[in-house]
Parts: structure tokens; sequence; C-alpha cells
């Protein structure tokens, strides 16, 4: 007997990392009757249609999500209100509609009032994804015990939310729920505050004249690594995300700075308790995430990665 599927219709709007990865493992799972997605280039939809991971690929959002039970936005986060408004008339009743991006409150601030009273919409943001963009991009396996991120404004239905956090699951993925403000306070320290770091390191490092860019290439090392890997995001993405939480970013910018100032003072007075202590507490940090399954204890140059599952 064959699994009801959660959908039976999904429309993707947008069809990179994320898109393509939802794609790809609702497919694997059996989650949905039928796929539909969309891309604002027509080179994307024509590649989309060569991979073959949806049923249809249609050159409009508002045919997209015709029918739909389920809408995703996969596109960066100041593009979803205006594409909320010129789908609105053609949303089906009943039908949840959320996103994928890594802001909450200006997604719900921009989107909510264009959408119908007769939708769902339960706004979402899979903590996942590398430094590759584009519909070749993504795989099944990507949200497998990472985390998901729920942020159903109030008055949302319960049912609605239990559904979507149901298709989240099944991905793999392992769901919490939270109010949007206290998610964009929790993703400026974890996520967005990390990459505006990174993009200032490695742009700092681009521009020092007494190293050539061969030596910062060939001499690089995991930390360095680690912070090119980040800074070569999306660059569209990541804009829209300084803009749009810029007040939860500013605000942890300012405790960073401030910590930053005490280990400068640390360095210029030789005091290397304060820096072993410091080094001690964040070693700890690290030790946790392993602990608890969101990163692995090993070597980080040619640590193993979940392979690309082709269609």
């Amino acid at each position: 007997m064959s699994v009801q599927p959660h959908f039976q219709r999904i429309a993707l709007i947008g069809f990179g990392l994320i898109g393509g990865s939802i794609a790809r493992a609702a497919k694997l799972q059996g989650l949905a009757g039928e796929i539909v997605t969309t891309a604002r280039s027509e080179k994307t939809r024509a590649r989309v249609l060569e991979l073959g991971i949806v049923d249809q690929v249609v050159a409009t959002n508002a045919e997209a999500v015709k029918d739909a039970d389920l809408v995703i936005l996969c596109i960066p986060v100041g593009a979803c209100g205006p594409v909320a408004q010129e789908i609105a008339a053609h949303l089906k009743p009943g039908a949840i509609v959320s996103d994928v991006g890594s802001v909450k409150g200006a997604i719900v601030r921009d989107m909510a009032p264009h959408l119908p009273k007769t939708v769902h919409f339960v706004p979402a943001h899979p903590v996942a994804g590398t430094e590759h963009s584009g519909p070749d991009s993504g795989f099944a396996e990507l949200f497998i015990n990472r985390w998901c991120i729920l942020t159903p404004p109030e008055g949302v239905d319960a049912s609605a939310t239990d559904r979507l956090r149901a298709f989240w699951a099944a991905m793999g993925a392992k769901v919490e729920v939270m109010t949007p403000d206290h998610h964009d306070l929790v993703l400026a320290i974890t996520s967005h505050l990390p990459h505006l770091i990174a993009y200032t390191i490695v742009g700092t490092a681009d521009e020092l004249a007494q190293v050539t860019e061969s030596e910062v290439i060939k001499f690089s090392a995991g930390g360095f690594r680690d912070f090119t890997r980040i800074a070569a995001s999306d660059p569209t993405m990541w804009r829209d995300v300084f803009l749009a939480n810029k007040e939860a970013v500013l605000e942890m910018l300012g405790t960073f700075t401030e910590d930053l100032a005490k280990l400068t003072r640390a360095i210029r007075r030789g005091d290397g308790e304060a820096l072993f202590d410091h080094f001690t507490r964040t070693r700890a940090i690290r030790r946790g995430i392993v602990e608890i399954g969101q990163d692995s204890a090993a070597p980080d140059f040619g640590r193993p990665h979940a392979a690309l599952k082709k269609p």
C-alpha cells in the first residue's frame, strides 16, 4: 500500500541550494504527489527541466502556486514581500505558505500583510547550507540532523504548523518553534555575525599589499579555509539578511567589538592568563557542538562530506 504524501502539490518559488534540496528530499521520501517550481532566470528553469527533479517547471510565480497545498519561497529575504503580493490572489484556500529565509521578523512584516486570511502562513528557516548555489547544488541529505526553525505568527492554525513540522522532520530535520524576534536574535550571533566576520577577514587578507594572492591561497591554514568557505556564500542572500536583521546584528556586533577590545588589551599587556581563560571557555563550546552532533571532530582537511545525490 502506497504512503499518502504529506502534500498533494508543492510549489517551490526559486530553485537554488535550498529549493533544490527540498525537491530532492521530498521526492526521495515520497512527501509530495507533485512538485512544481519556477525561477526568475530562464536559464535556471531550463536547467531544472534538464535535471528532471520536479514534475513541472513553469514560467511565473502565479502559475506555480495554482492549486498548491504547500508553497515555499526559496528566494532572498528582500524579494519575499513583493512575491507574496504577486501570488496572493492565486493561492488555494487552506494552503500553507512558508519560506526558507534566515531572517524571520522581516519576513513576517513583509509577507503577512499581502497574504489572504484563507491561507496559513508559517515561516521557516532550515539551518543548513553550503557555499554553493544554483539548481545543481542541492542534495537530498542536506537537512539530515540539522535544525529547521518554524516561526508562526500569533493566531496561525496549530495544525498547519504541525503539518509543516512533520514535513521537515520527514526530510531528516530536527524542528524547533520560536517567535520571529527570538529567532533573529539567536541567529544574529550563531550565523549572521560569523558570516560578517568571515567576509571581513577574507576581504582584509585580499587587501594586504605585502601578501600576494598566491600566498594567501597557498598557505591557507584550516581557520582561514573555513572563513573562505563561509565568505563564498551567495552575496545577494547575505546582503538581504544583514539589511533585514540589522538591529539584532548591530546589537551582537557591539558585544563582539567589546569582547575584541578586551582581547586586544590582553595581548598588548602580555596577559597570558586572560587569553588562556578565554580560549578555554570557547574550546568547551566547540566540544559541546560536536557532542550534540552538529559537527564532526574529524580533521578539517579532507573531511568527508555528504555525497551529492544525482536525481
